[in-house]
C-alpha cells in the first residue's frame, strides 16, 4: 500500500465469520464514495472459526481489503493496537466488526477532521437505546468512574470508534504501554479534538466479545493504567485501621478504668482479623502494581502477527494449518 493513502479502517475481528458479509456490503461503499485512497485492515486476533479464510474470499475483488492476523488471540486493545501500528494512512479510523457503530459515520469524521483541522474525531454514541438496561447502566458507571479518575477531557460514551490523524498515531507507536485502553489514552495526550454524534445500533450478527467479565477486567485495566486511586485506597484503608485501632485502645482504657470484665479472646479475635484483612487488601493491591512493573521489565509483546497480506498472500493450505494451530483460546493480554 502506497504511502500516498489517505485513510486506513482498522478492524479488530475475533469469530466474525457471520458478520463479515454485512460489514463488506455497508463499509466498501461508503469508502468508495470517499474518493480517496483508502485501505481496510482486518486483524483477525486468532480466530477459530472461517474468519480469515471469508476475508480473503472478499478481498478476491476488493484490492483495499488487507489481512492481518495474529498468532494467538491477544485480545482486543492489542489486535487494535497491531492494526494502529501497520496502518499507512495519513488518517485512521479503529472500528469494531459488529456494526453497532455505523460505518456510515466515516465520512463526517473525515469532513470534520479536515474543516476544523483536529487530530482527533471522537464517535460519541447519541442514542444506546439498542443495548440492554444492564449495558447501558453500566457503561454510564464506567465512564463516570473514569471521568473522576482521569479527568474530565475523556468524552462521555466515547468508545473505540474514533479518527486519528497520522501524527497521534505516531506518538501512539512510540509510547512504552504495553495494554493501552485507547479510549483513555488517546484523550490523556491532549490533541485537539472534535466529536461526531450518532445512534448506536443493534448487534448485526454473532455474539458480543463484551461479556461481564470482560467489561470488568477492562474497568481495572482503565483505572489501574490511568490512575494511582487503587493504592490511595490502600493508604486510606490503612489510616481508617489506624484510627479504629486508637479507639478500641480508648474503649479498653474506659471500660477497665470503669472496673467492667473485658473477655480478652473477642477483643484480640477482632482486632487480629481487623488488622490482617486490612493488610491483605493493601498488600493485593501493591501487588498487582508490582506485577505490572515484573511485565513491563520483561518487555515482551503484545502481540505476534502471523502474516501481513500487504506483504504475501498465504494458500488456502497454509490458512487452514495456521488456525488448526492455534489450540485453545487463551484471552492474554501479551
Amino acid at each position: 500500500m502506497p504511502r500516498t493513502t489517505i485513510l486506513s479502517v482498522v478492524i479488530p475481528m475475533f469469530n466474525e465469520t457471520a458478520v463479515i458479509p454485512a460489514l463488506v456490503a455497508r463499509l466498501r461503499p461508503v469508502l468508495d464514495a470517499l474518493g480517496v485512497d483508502y485501505e481496510v485492515v482486518a486483524v483477525d486476533d486468532g480466530s477459530r472459526d472461517d474468519t480469515v479464510s471469508v476475508l480473503f474470499e472478499h478481498g478476491r475483488d476488493w484490492p483495499q481489503l488487507r489481512v492481518l492476523r495474529l498468532r494467538r488471540n491477544s485480545g482486543h486493545q492489542a489486535a487494535l493496537t497491531a492494526g494502529l501500528h501497520r496502518a499507512v494512512g495519513r488518517w485512521v479510523v479503529s472500528l469494531d466488526a459488529d456494526l453497532q457503530d455505523p460505518p456510515e459515520t466515516i465520512a463526517e469524521m473525515l469532513r470534520v477532521a479536515r474543516e476544523d483541522g483536529v487530530d482527533v474525531v471522537y464517535g460519541v454514541r447519541a442514542d444506546r437505546s439498542t443495548d440492554t438496561v444492564f449495558k447501558r447502566n453500566t457503561a454510564r458507571g464506567y465512564y463516570w468512574l473514569m471521568r473522576r479518575l482521569v479527568g474530565a477531557d475523556l468524552p462521555a460514551q466515547a468508545g473505540d470508534f474514533r479518527m486519528l490523524s497520522r501524527d497521534v498515531v505516531e506518538v501512539l507507536r512510540r509510547l512504552p504501554e504495553r495494554a493501552p485502553v485507547y479510549r483513555l489514552l488517546v484523550p490523556s495526550l491532549g490533541f485537539p479534538s472534535a466529536e461526531v454524534r450518532y445512534d448506536r445500533a443493534a448487534r448485526a450478527a454473532g455474539e458480543t466479545k463484551y461479556p461481564l467479565r470482560r467489561m470488568m477486567a477492562l474497568a481495572w485495566e482503565s483505572a489501574a493504567n490511568f490512575s494511582a486511586a487503587p493504592l490511595r485506597l490502600a493508604t486510606w484503608l490503612g489510616m481508617s485501621s489506624f484510627l479504629l485501632c486508637l479507639a478500641l485502645i480508648v474503649f479498653g482504657v474506659v471500660v477497665h478504668v470503669s472496673g467492667a470484665t473485658i473477655p480478652g479472646w473477642t477483643s484480640m479475635f477482632v482486632a487480629v482479623l481487623l488488622l490482617s484483612g486490612v493488610q491483605l487488601v493493601c498488600l493485593g493491591l501493591l501487588g498487582e502494581y508490582v506485577g505490572r512493573i515484573y511485565a513491563t521489565v520483561q518487555n515482551r509483546p503484545a502481540f505476534h502477527v502471523g502474516f501481513d497480506s500487504r506483504d504475501e498472500v498465504p494458500d488456502a493450505e497454509t490458512v487452514a494449518e495456521s488456525r488448526a494451530d492455534f489450540g485453545p483460546v487463551v484471552n492474554a493480554r501479551g
